[in-house]
């Protein structure tokens, strides 16, 4: 996968007077010396304020910790949590790993590309969405999962992705972690021993969700062009 900067960036980035605040009071956690280490959080910071890591920003960081720009560049382009482009006010990430891909993340992939019309690294016309393949969430107990900003949505299956973007739409605020109910990460159902054979990933049908949503808004608007009485 691809991590460059975008082709077009501003002139000039500096932190708000909060980020900067926030940017002194992490360095000053450092031994002196060792500052640079705080070059992970700034890069949050940044992208916190800006929606997204840019050019001028890495710059602005590296002066600010004394280093070589290409250090900080460094570190932007291998963490997949910072955004390298402008990204939508949601940004959903799914994981593609291999116990994501086990448990349906390619159903996952395919329900976000439907419903939002785009593929992966595009925006919604609207600015809403934006969608990304990232490598690992790092919370394969609970595959497959949706990164969307800071909350995870985790034993996510096609359907279940439609129904969270339509929430999104519709301005509520999903309850993160696991979407089937279970507790945390505790098993489903009966606990099971090693010789026990675990049944099969059920298949996804997030085909039904759509024709469902699909009835819905035709239904919506044909009461909307009926004559009022």
């Amino acid at each position: 996968m691809k991590r460059a900067l975008h082709p077009e960036q501003p002139a000039t980035f500096s932190f708000s007077t909060e980020m900067k605040a926030r940017a002194d009071r992490i360095i000053a956690k450092y031994p002196k010396g060792r500052q640079q280490s705080a070059v992970i959080p700034l890069l949050d910071l940044a992208q916190r304020q800006e929606g997204w890591v840019t050019k001028p920003a890495i710059e602005h960081i590296a002066a600010i910790l004394d280093m070589a720009s290409i250090r900080v560049l460094e570190v932007a382009t291998f963490y997949t949590m910072f955004n390298l482009s402008p990204v939508g006010k949601y940004n959903l990430q799914v994981c593609t790993s291999l116990p994501c891909m086990l448990r349906g993340s390619e159903e996952v992939l395919r329900a976000c590309k439907d419903r939002l019309g785009i593929g992966l690294g595009g925006t919604t016309p609207d600015g809403q969405f934006s969608l990304h393949e990232v490598e690992c969430a790092g919370a394969c107990v609970n595959a497959p999962v949706i990164a969307i900003n800071d909350d995870y949505y985790e034993d996510v299956d096609g359907a279940g992705a439609w129904k969270l973007i339509e929430a999104l739409k519709r301005g509520d605020k999903p309850t993160p972690g696991p979407t089937n109910g279970r507790d945390a990460s505790a098993p489903i159902g009966p606990p099971l021993t090693l010789t026990d054979l675990p049944a099969p990933p059920a298949v996804q049908d997030f085909a039904a969700a759509k024709a469902a949503f699909e009835k819905a808004k035709a239904e919506a608007a044909a009461k909307a062009a009926a004559p009022k009485t």
